[in-house]
């Protein structure tokens, strides 16, 4: 079970469907959920069938109660992270189900060490519980019955959830434990998170030594194996997310709005798109960026570098400038005096390849997010000349 702010980083693409409002909380489905929940639904109905001598449609039914009851113990784990955010003053905007997991996502990280643990390991905790209910419930019914195994499998689904988050590394919640107690030794938010991550990825690896060893001994089914090694997989890709995460934040600071913002050079409207590339070219500042003004002067567009790139050597003569460019009320404006963090969260906010930097009612420049992302991840950035337009 995954708890998220995203403050620090685009909000997911997979932000499923709505399905109501819990608490106060939007509650979304993934879409993902349907084929798992399916699955789940024909393999408990054909278990169902076989050990408690059900037949369908009576055995499939069970199964698809089964899968209501996971997804209820789902959103109970997440209800936990976001009831105790919310009890510390962190908003939560959503929550995001699958059938054997879910994230929680928040306004904002947690302010201190001491509230970032909490939020982290209610979850596991309330899964715990639930796990001791359906134990006790399973003790108290009779084996082959089917409140019986459902109760059985609740406990042991869980119990193993609740075990399994408490590991100590990113993503999971007990890795968010653990950088918050990394976090308040060495005071750093952002290096704690990098620890945290390669924790995740230690524990992966050991976990795929524990599985593969199971197997070759014939504890753990092809099907098991097979299974746990995707878990392991996502695992793996959610520590090195948090690795590059925690590198990003990092150098949120060296986001300098005044020093990344590329000078402009404003050509009159109807300008041939040829000849303005040619003043570009001859001017003497480095990186300058192609602009439109109207005739009092005032700036009223910038040019596309994309778009101007597509036209054809031979047509740019006739091509006018303001053809490839963008309006200046269709470019979100970034005043001077942005902290690296509030620029980082303004591009989040507002997705697009260019941006006007502002002091005041004047436009002082152009900052790409292209030269943003060379910042934040330099060992991600390809060196090439540039063809600016």
């Amino acid at each position: 079970m995954e708890e998220q702010a995203r403050a620090s980083r685009n909000p997911p693409s997979r932000t499923g469907r709505p399905v109501g409002h819990v608490l106060g909380i939007p509650v979304h489905a993934s879409a993902s959920m349907l084929l798992l929940a399916v699955l789940v639904t024909v393999v408990y109905g054909n278990y169902a069938q076989a050990e408690l001598d059900l037949a369908p449609p009576w055995s499939y039914a069970i199964g698809l109660g089964f899968v209501v009851c996971l997804l209820g113990s789902v959103l109970l784990h997440e209800l936990g992270h976001a009831v105790t955010a919310r009890r510390h003053g962190i908003g939560v905007r959503r929550i995001t189900l699958e059938l054997l997991s879910g994230w929680t996502e928040m306004e904002r990280d947690a302010p201190t060490p001491k509230v970032d643990a909490l939020v982290s390991l209610a979850g596991p905790l309330v899964s715990l519980l639930l796990g001791g209910v359906a134990t006790a419930a399973a003790l108290l019914l009779p084996a082959d019955t089917v409140p019986g195994q459902i109760a059985f499998q609740l406990a042991v689904s869980n119990i193993l959830v609740a075990v399994f988050n408490v590991l100590p590394g990113l993503p999971l919640d007990g890795g968010r434990a653990l950088r918050a107690a990394v976090w308040a030794v060495l005071k750093d938010r952002n290096r704690a998170t990098v620890v945290a991550g390669w924790a995740g990825r230690v524990l992966a690896l050991l976990t795929v030594v524990v599985v593969v060893a199971l197997y070759r001994f014939g504890f753990l089914t092809v099907f098991g194996l097979v299974f746990v090694l995707l878990v392991v997989l996502t695992l793996w890709q959610g520590a090195g997310q948090s690795i590059r995460l925690g590198r990003m934040t990092g150098r949120f600071p060296l986001v300098d709005l005044g020093a990344l913002a590329r000078p402009l050079l404003a050509v009159p409207a109807g300008t041939p798109l040829g000849e303005a590339q040619r003043r570009r070219a001859e001017d003497p500042r480095p990186d300058v960026v192609l602009a439109v003004s109207d005739a009092a002067g005032s700036l009223t567009a910038v040019v596309d570098p994309v778009a101007a790139e597509r036209v054809p050597v031979d047509r740019r003569p006739w091509v006018s400038v303001e053809s490839v460019a963008r309006s200046r009320d269709a470019l979100t404006a970034l005043p001077l005096g942005l902290s690296g963090e509030q620029v980082v969260r303004a591009l989040q906010a507002h997705p697009g390849a260019q941006y006007l930097v502002t002091a005041g009612e004047d436009v002082v420049g152009v900052l790409r997010v292209a030269d943003v992302a060379a910042v934040l991840e330099p060992r991600r950035t390809v060196p090439s000349p540039r063809k600016d337009s």
